[in-house]
This record gives C-alpha cells, structure tokens and sequence, in this order.
C-alpha cells in the first residue's frame, strides 16, 4: 500500500534536536530509553542547535554529512528523531541518509504496536497508525501518477494515492465503529458499578513511574511489569476493598510521556476515560527522580487535555526505597485532608497509609441527602436516576417527590447547575478537618518534613 523505503534494522542512530543552542539531557536520556524500549540498539547520539530548521529536511547541510558519516561508522540502518516531522522531511531525510528514518511519534507509535496485547488495544493502536500513516501517502506513489491507457492497463478511475486513502478511511471508519462498541460496554460496566455504589480509583501518572508494580501490590494481582517505557499498554480493573469503605475497583492505564501524540490521546479516548469517570486519581510519582515536579506538570497537561483536570487527585510518591532518608507517610494541607503520601510499591512501605488516605478521601467525596423535587423539575430527576444516585424516592401529602441521594460531591454540584438549580442549599457541610500530621512543605524527602515540623 506504501511506497517503497529503505530497509529497516536494530542499530539506531539517535539524533537530538535543541535551539538556541540549548539541549534537554534529561529528555535525550528519556528518547535513549523509548529506543531501547521499543528494541534498538542505540550506537550513537548526534546532538543538534540550531535556531530554525529546514523545511527540506529539519536539519543543516553540514549536519546532514556529520549524520550520514556516523551512520557508515556504526552501519547503523535506523535514524530516529526526538522531533515530529512533517511527512517530506521524513522522505527527504530517508533519501539522503539511505536508510529508515523515524520520528518520535513514529517510534511511540511501534512501541505501543508491539505492547498492545487486548482486541481494544489493538484497535486502538492501528487507529492510531492509520490516521499517522494517511499523512505520509502524498507523494507516495509518484512511479504510479500516470495510468497507462490501453487494452488491460486501463484501472478503476483512480490513482493509486485515492485508493489508498479511501482504504484508509474505511479501515478508520470500522475501527471507530468496534471502539464505539467498547466504550458502550465500558459505560455499561459503569452504571452497574454506580448502581453497586462501588467507587472507582484510577492510577494515572508518567510512564514508568510504577503504577503496576502499585496495582499489583494493591489488588495482589500479577500484571505485566517491567523497568521500560510503556510496560502497561492495556487498562486493567479489579475489585479491592478498603478500609472503611469497603469495595473499590482499582484501574491501572496507560503512561503518559512528554509531548505525547495527539492521535495517540483520540485514540486511547476509550481507556482513557476510566480516568475521566473515576471518583479519585492516585497520581503516582516517581520520588527518585530528579525531573519529579517537571513530571507532575506534564501529567497534568494530559489530564486537563481529557478533561480530568476537576478529579480529586491524590499524589503517591513512589519508589521511597531509593531514597535512603525517605520514610513512609501522609502529608496533608492545612485543612487536615491528605494530599500526597509516600509508599514504595516494592518494598510495600507506606500501602497501609495510601489505603487509609483512599478511604478519607472517599468518604468526604460522597455524600447523602434528601431532595424536594417541584413538578417541573422532572428533567433534574431524571438527571440523578441516570447517574444511579437515587436510594429510594417518596412523596408528599401535595405530590412533591424527594430523592434520597447518595452521590459525590462534585456529581452533585454538577448536575444541579446543570439544571439552573443553587446546590449550596441543599449541600451538607464538610468532615471536620483532620489534624495536620505533616504540613506542606513541597517535595521535600518524608524524613526532612518530619524534622521540618
């Protein structure tokens, strides 16, 4: 279906780009890691700072002979970019060099390819590829821009190019179709779960933080788990029970990564939205390393980017055990509520505590009350039966109905402003606050808080 291009191998030149004369060691050391992640050997890492790129072929002439040299040196036969580039720069880049040429969407987007492991995330994964792919047909097939005429040469009134994209697009459009299938199932399993009352909790954060090593400790379940980018490619739930609260399910999803592809986002919507529908989000860190609070701000790029930005948020600080000062404990704001806690999902340190911070903050989620409904106000009712919020209802001696609502506390606020309605009124007050164990001091090691306080 694609045009022809040059074979493909393991040896991998990296080539790094910056401006300004500026480079990011730490994102090179991140771009070596999705290389060796998705199977290359990397040979060599040519660096490049320049203040504008070609549009020809992104980098410089001087560059280019600089690359291709190092390529002979280590007979390299892949050269993959930490850019994005456009469609011709990639074929131009394939043309000078003699030798594959992939960027850095291009290489997530084989990573994910060879994780996916459900039918959905297959699915997923080839809508993403399709809609990468159909962007890089232009040009594609020059050899074949002029059908010959003739007896048994004459074809079906299109260039090989409009074949192409037309197969394309009805390929996407069947995939669309089964994922649209998945996320009914998926919200189906929801409203059963909201019916139960069973919250769920949703592990999101940047990709090889630990959040299956988590899970697994947690859930004592045996997810796939591994020291690379991108272990965890397929969501997983499973039911666990915490204190005071009973059952939960707990979901593990996919990692996020700096500059992350946007067809990559569309098309895991349907995984992803675990995470939007979740009653609470433990954003797990890793406390080792030095880019940590860099980390937490491109997360929560990603989950203002699916909408996700409003969910009660817990942050767990991981790997504590490479911390030689870190001990396990719970940080909390002024008010007494827990904002951040510090466990080691290898070693277990801290999990009794991460629980028991799940569990507080679950309960001051929900809340229960009981609500006169007027006669107009029909559509506000169906609007709570729809969410599965109501326990029972009852009427008056004038026909007024009440709900007895059992729902969170952002739900609810929600739905009544969603109908005109003021949910001040009716809101019960808040938990008292607890006492601070620990104040906020920032992301300072557990052991310098204690003394801190």
């Amino acid at each position: 279906m694609f045009f022809e291009r040059p074979q493909s191998g393991e040896i991998a030149i990296l080539v790094q780009v910056g401006y300004d004369n500026t480079q990011d060691e730490a994102e090179a050391r991140e771009f070596e890691e999705l290389a060796i992640s998705a199977g290359a050997i990397p040979a060599a890492l040519v660096t490049v700072s320049r203040r504008l790129t070609s549009a020809r072929t992104l980098l410089g002439s001087g560059k280019l002979e600089e690359l291709a040299a190092t390529i002979a040196a280590h007979e390299a036969q892949l050269v993959l970019v930490n850019h994005t580039l456009t469609p011709s720069q990639e074929r131009n880049l394939e043309k000078e060099l003699k030798c594959r040429v992939l960027d850095r969407t291009g290489l997530i987007l084989d990573i994910f390819a060879q994780r996916a492991r459900s039918h959905e995330g297959k699915l997923q994964v080839e809508l993403a590829q399709l809609k990468h792919s159909a962007t890089r047909l232009v040009r594609g097939w020059t050899h074949l821009d002029r059908q010959k005429g003739g007896i048994g040469l004459r074809g079906a009134g299109e260039t090989q190019l409009e074949i192409d994209q037309r197969l394309i697009g009805v390929r996407i459009k069947a995939i669309n179709k089964s994922l649209e299938k998945v996320r009914g199932q998926r919200e189906q399993g929801r409203r059963g779960r909201r019916r139960a009352e069973i919250p769920t909790v949703s592990l999101v954060g940047y990709t090889n933080a630990g959040k299956s090593s988590l899970f697994n400790r947690l859930s004592g379940d045996q997810v796939y788990v591994a020291n690379q980018l991108f272990a965890t490619l397929d969501s997983t739930l499973r039911k666990i029970e915490a204190p005071g609260i009973g059952p939960l399910i707990l979901a593990d999803t996919v990692g996020f990564i700096r500059n992350l592809p946007h067809q990559l986002v569309d098309a895991f919507r349907a995984t992803l939205e675990e995470t939007v529908q979740a009653h609470l989000l433990l954003h797990v860190v890793d406390c080792h390393s030095d880019e940590r609070m860099l980390l937490i701000e491109e997360v929560d790029k990603v989950l203002r980017e699916i909408g996700a930005e409003d969910i009660p948020t817990l942050l767990v600080f991981n790997k504590i055990d490479l911390l030689p000062e870190a001990a396990p404990v719970v940080e909390r704001n002024e008010s007494g509520r827990p904002i951040r806690v510090w466990v080691s999902a290898h070693s277990g340190a801290g999990i009794d505590e991460l629980l028991s911070a799940i569990a507080e903050l679950l309960r001051d989620d929900l809340i229960t009350l009981r609500l006169p409904l007027l006669p107009e106000q029909g559509r506000l009712r169906a609007r709570f039966y729809a969410a599965a919020a109501v326990l029972d209802e009852n009427q008056d001696e004038n026909g007024q109905s009440c709900l007895h609502l059992r729902l969170p506390r952002a739900d609810f606020i929600r739905l009544m402003q969603e109908a005109g309605a003021d949910p001040e009124p009716w809101l019960p007050p808040p938990a008292p606050p607890l006492p601070a164990t620990v104040a906020d001091f920032g992301a300072l090691p557990p052991r310098a808080l204690e003394q801190a306080v």
